[in-house]
């Protein structure tokens, strides 16, 4: 692939937000870029507070050869997405806004992000028993038809389901934050690197050699500490 020069994001997020939103309040650049984590397919993530605006949006474009997000926030609207995000698990913007270095600010960043660091060290609520015991039940199905699926293009696919309810499971009864794609991994290491390691090796080995034994045991090995696999008297919505 045929490198690309390029101005260094700090300094292309200070052109961006000078040409694009020359009236805004603050602007924050965040992301991979300011997490040293950056690859060549890395955009830049800004986030602008704007007091002209009522409503907050998004758009995405290039220039200056990077490919931008830019998330715009009115000086309230920000509070909506921290209270989605938290009700979610997924603190998206409040970390976003926690880890960004400030590009601009009229004197509102610093309140801002003592909100985000707050929300984070916070943590999401804790799950209660019944939506536990439901979390149980579906990972207790969906190992269920793991182990007695014989078909390699179904199973794959039940592997992925597996890893997404288990990684939420795993998380959420710990009362951490959860991640999608690649935070799904960065979320679980965060939490425990140990664990990560031996979740990420169990499906290397299924993937990799049809293996199911490690899977099945890591799953038996986290509902254990909950009352272990549930099917038997399970019901929901029954009056």
């Amino acid at each position: 692939m045929e490198k690309i020069n390029r101005l260094a994001p700090l300094d292309a997020a200070h052109k961006i937000i000078n040409n694009r939103y020359p009236a805004s309040e603050a602007a924050l650049l965040a992301g991979s870029v300011v997490r040293a984590e950056a690859t060549e397919t890395s955009d830049l993530d800004i986030v602008i507070f704007d007091k002209a605006l009522t409503s907050s949006y998004r758009e995405s474009f290039i220039e200056l050869d990077w490919k931008v997000e830019v998330f715009v926030h009115s000086l309230t609207s920000y509070r909506e997405f921290f209270q989605s995000d938290y009700e979610r698990a997924r603190p998206s913007l409040p970390r976003m806004v926690a880890e960004g270095i400030v590009l601009k600010d009229n004197g509102i960043i610093d309140s801002i992000k003592e909100e985000a660091n707050h929300l984070l060290s916070e943590g999401p609520e804790e799950w209660p028993t019944e939506t536990i015991d439901i979390k149980r039940y579906f990972i207790t199905d969906a190992l269920d038809d793991f182990i007695g699926c014989t078909n390699r293009a179904e199973e794959i696919f039940i592997a992925n389901t597996l890893a997404e309810l288990v990684s939420e499971f795993v998380l959420r009864t710990n009362r951490r934050w959860m991640g999608a794609s690649k935070w799904v991994v960065r979320s679980l290491k965060d939490y425990d690197e140990e664990f990560a390691d031996r979740f990420v090796e169990a499906l290397d080995m299924f993937y990799k050699y049809c293996e199911k034994d490690g899977i099945v045991k890591l799953v038996d090995d986290i509902l254990e500490s909950y009352g272990g696999r549930l099917f038997e008297g399970f019901s929901l919505g029954k009056n």
